[in-house]
């Protein structure tokens, strides 16, 4: 970089930091506060009432009048037995409805249980039951899964059909109960004679109380679910996203995000709502609407995960694109070959990457707008050596963890104080398997992430240091921007009657990001048997029981399988192996394309287009 780039860019980060410092120096929430989510958009309803909040599917409401249906709701609930402590699950597309709910709730102080909605089946039975659920609320888009899965949930949970389940209608439908199942209540008939005054108990919520249940697939097994103090999103509320999305209640953000995912649900909707600026909402990401969309509604921000930002850059050049409002993005994820594009053919002048785990004590943001970083640390945190063969952390003489020098991925910790506490899962052996002791003295205890990441030199940073992602460790991979458990999978291929033992893992696909699920397994029988695998009913079983996230890209048919000295399945060798026709030493090789409906036998002319990063994944 030569002096005068230098010195613009010494500029350019003293502006910025410029704007960090009063909210650093700033008011900070405590945990004794009597304060919580609901508050926080209260307290926007008071300040700027008229100001646009949300705008979805061609309705759109004010503050004030937002508010008014979120105190409908609340003391519908609130009359129908939903008290300050119940959990209530939450099981609905990205609609207004779903932040109509999750607001109604914190203004009870009745925590909600987000639940994916892509799932099905036994993980969506276990979410239901994990959180001890008193009440649930689906939308009407789930109503038939739901109905399928009665009658195991009426024996694991303790739920009244006709008392505890409430339907939520699409829009049209609310003038009757056409649709409305007979095991639910339909809440929009019920809503519009309820008082629109808000709530005595929200404003007796301490911020130490939990807001939600935010689920995570961990390193192993079915989701668990993390508890979500409301102290995180004061922070969030407060600090975050004045960090990051540097948010004024004139900016407006295009929200595409699941919002039972944490970074749609805190940096989207609770930093916008926290300062009264505007919401448009979508149901789901697409690429070939985004443009238009962003133009149309004048969203100049965005919250993003990478893969939907790597899909918009692999669209030819439209005339929406020029010109457009976008300005600020934030998110994790970003490939930096995307993030020039954004920079550069989308004209986005800050892009802010931020790094953390829905269940961890700690994040990174990358508040100083430097390019291709997930930013600096905002609290305590420690890079240490991780034997990755062996799944271990590797500790010295004294029995305290080994930091990496500056640019080696280590493992990433972050350190538990009274001001960084671990809250955990609803599952006290799951918290316990997270924590880390005798890190850097003995008896000091610390998070541990799971993920590898190197810190980097960025140049002039005003001594921050910052840092960039690496990879997952363990048997977790990151696939279409969701964590897939390998054990979760591989219970769920083991039902198939041909399979003796799935082995699950991720594999690199070039130019795509993450990692794309493969199987490895033997059929009964063994040996020639391969030829007989019933791929109809494989596609069948994973079709409904798992989401398309988790459902495996390639299938790789055994003819042996090779175990450790303690008869672990083998899993770096057959990582390295992957899908390539020349190491798989005549397995059977299945792939599913991209947009397809079926798996079909790997040929010679799509590989080459795997490996040449054009296939489309």
């Amino acid at each position: 970089m030569g002096v005068l780039a230098y010195s613009r860019e010494v500029v350019r980060v003293l502006v910025e930091f410029a704007q960090i410092v009063p909210v650093l120096a700033g008011k900070k929430p405590k945990k004794g506060d009597k304060a919580s989510l609901a508050t926080v958009f209260e307290d926007s309803v008071a300040r700027r009432p008229q100001n646009m909040m949300l705008l979805f599917e061609g309705r759109q409401w004010t503050y004030s009048e937002f508010n008014a249906e979120v105190n409908q709701l609340a003391h519908l609930l609130q009359a129908r037995g939903v008290k300050r402590g119940d959990c209530v699950a939450v099981l609905m597309e990205n609609r207004a409805e779903f932040i109509l709910a999750l607001l109604a709730l914190a203004k009870l102080g009745a925590p909600g249980s987000l639940i994916n909605s892509s799932l099905s089946g036994n993980a969506l039975v276990h979410c239901l039951k994990e959180t001890s659920t008193k009440k649930c609320i689906v939308g009407a888009e789930r109503t038939n899964s739901l109905a399928e899965l009665m009658p195991e949930l009426a024996q694991g949970l303790n739920l009244q059909a006709g008392r505890d389940y409430f339907w939520v209608p699409e829009v049209g439908e609310t003038a009757d109960n056409n649709g409305c199942p007979d095991w639910a209540e339909n809440i929009a008939l019920e809503m519009a004679s309820m008082p629109q005054d808000n709530l005595q108990v929200t404003r007796e919520i301490s911020a130490t109380e939990t807001a939600m249940y935010v689920f995570t697939s961990g390193t192993t097994g079915l989701p668990k679910a993390s508890l979500q103090p409301h102290f995180k999103y004061l922070v969030v509320a407060r600090m975050m996203s004045k960090l990051g999305f540097q948010v004024k209640p004139r900016d407006r953000l295009y929200l595409c995000l699941p919002l039972y995912h944490s970074t749609g649900m805190m940096p989207g909707l609770v930093s916008f709502m926290a300062h009264g600026a505007s919401i448009f909402l979508r149901r789901t990401f697409s690429a070939s609407n985004f443009w238009p969309e962003v133009q149309e509604y004048q969203t100049n921000c965005f919250v993003y995960v990478g893969e939907l930002c790597r899909y918009l850059a692999d669209q030819p050049e439209s005339a929406a694109e020029k010109n457009n409002p976008l300005m600020k993005m934030m998110g994790n994820g970003l490939r930096p070959d995307v993030w020039d594009q954004f920079k550069g053919r989308f004209g986005v002048q800050r892009i802010c990457e931020l790094y953390g785990a829905s269940e961890g004590n700690f994040s990174f943001l990358n508040v100083l707008n430097k390019d291709k970083t997930i930013g600096a640390a905002l609290s305590p945190v420690a890079l240490v050596q991780y034997d990755i063969e062996n799944e271990s952390i590797v500790r010295d003489g004294e029995g305290h963890c080994i930091e990496v020098p500056l640019g080696e991925p280590g493992l990433l910790l972050g350190k538990i104080t009274p001001e960084t506490e671990f809250e955990g899962y609803t599952n006290p052996e799951a918290t316990s398997s997270k924590i880390v002791e005798n890190v850097q003295t003995d008896g000091d205890r610390w998070f541990n992430s799971g993920d590898l990441v190197r810190q980097i030199d960025v140049g002039f940073a005003m001594g921050m240091k910052h840092f960039q992602f690496v990879d997952r460790t363990g048997d977790t991979f990151r696939w279409r921007a969701e964590n897939v458990s390998t054990n979760e999978v591989a219970e769920v291929l083991n039902a198939h009657p041909q399979i003796t033992m799935a082995n699950v893992y991720g594999v690199e696909v070039p130019g795509v990001e993450g990692r794309a699920g493969m199987v490895a397994f033997q059929l009964e029988g063994g040996g020639e048997a391969a030829a007989a695998l019933d791929i109809n009913a494989f596609q069948a079983l994973v079709e409904r029981e798992l989401p398309a996230y988790a459902q495996p890209v390639f299938i790789r048919v055994l003819r042996n399988v090779t175990t450790t000295a303690t008869f672990k399945l083998q899993k770096n060798q057959l990582r390295e192996e992957a899908y390539h026709p020349d190491r798989v030493d005549g397995d059977t090789i299945y792939v599913r394309k991209p947009r397809s409906d079926t798996y079909q036998l790997l040929d010679a002319a799509f590989y080459q287009q795997i490996v040449a990063g054009t296939s489309g994944y």
